[in-house]
């Protein structure tokens, strides 16, 4: 397909009829010297992807896209690179809403998209070989069907009962994405000066969850999740106090 609004937002996208991995595929051309900034590499049908914490993602041929964009951040400050994956998961939290009109979709931190309490996207961020760029990868259950989706925790815009544009969905994704890293690295990597704070928290559907969150050291985290930080972190009101967390794999708790 044409790729018309994505290309006026300024990504040159290179599509693929399949592959293992794209993040993997534009690390190494990053690595490679072949990649500027908002190149994307996207294909419908991904074999071997990866989520966080190495998890595995894969879909039938056809029933997802996943898609990658290089960003150069040379101007955000190493200490505000944190930022970049709750950007992503915002923006495209909001790519997804405007196609989804009335339904609630909101982002999970770090990260996770969901529709009404279901994951419809992940999204990775990876390093590369050159210091000042970034891979974003994201997989969005498109046309996947009730029967397809990997865990009854998932879900698509199928089974939303809509068609996604994926074209206007991208351009809204990266658009967005490319405005809220540029206000950053402009604001020094002040996420309150810049906007970032605001943006991620305006779509955050963690805060007022009573939360499970699984931390590094293999500690359960249990409490209220009750803001997001200065730092990205989100805060968490446990029966000791307010604990920030950098890094943790969070499961909103429903009422029994």
């Amino acid at each position: 397909m044409a790729w018309d609004r994505t290309t006026a937002a300024g990504a040159r996208v290179t599509e693929v009829t399949a592959t293992g991995s794209t993040n993997a595929d534009l690390v190494a051309a990053v690595a490679a010297g072949r990649v500027a900034h908002l190149d994307v590499l996207l294909t419908r049908d991904q074999r071997s992807g990866r989520g966080r914490l190495d998890r595995t993602w894969q879909a039938p041929a056809g029933a997802s896209l996943a898609v990658s964009v290089a960003l150069w951040v040379d101007e955000v400050p190493p200490a505000a690179r944190g930022w970049i994956p709750l950007l992503a998961g915002a923006a495209m939290a909001r790519a997804v809403r405007a196609q989804l009109p009335g339904r609630e979709v909101g982002a999970k931190w770090p990260n996770d998209v969901l529709v009404a309490g279901r994951k419809i996207c992940g999204i990775l961020a990876e390093g590369t070989a050159d210091p000042g760029a970034v891979v974003v990868g994201a997989g969005v259950n498109t046309a996947m069907t009730a029967e397809q989706l990997p865990v009854p925790t998932a879900t698509s815009f199928a089974v939303a009962g809509a068609a996604c544009d994926d074209d206007r969905l991208l351009a809204d994704y990266l658009g967005a994405l490319d405005r809220t890293l540029g206000a950053l690295a402009r604001a020094g990597g002040d996420a309150i000066a810049s906007g970032a704070l605001d943006a991620v928290t305006g779509v955050c559907a963690t805060i007022g969850q009573d939360v499970a969150v699984s931390l590094p050291d293999g500690r359960v985290l249990r409490g209220t999740a009750t803001a997001i930080d200065e730092q990205g972190r989100l805060v968490v009101r446990a029966a000791d106090g307010d604990h920030a967390v950098s890094a943790g794999d969070v499961v909103h708790v429903r009422p029994a």
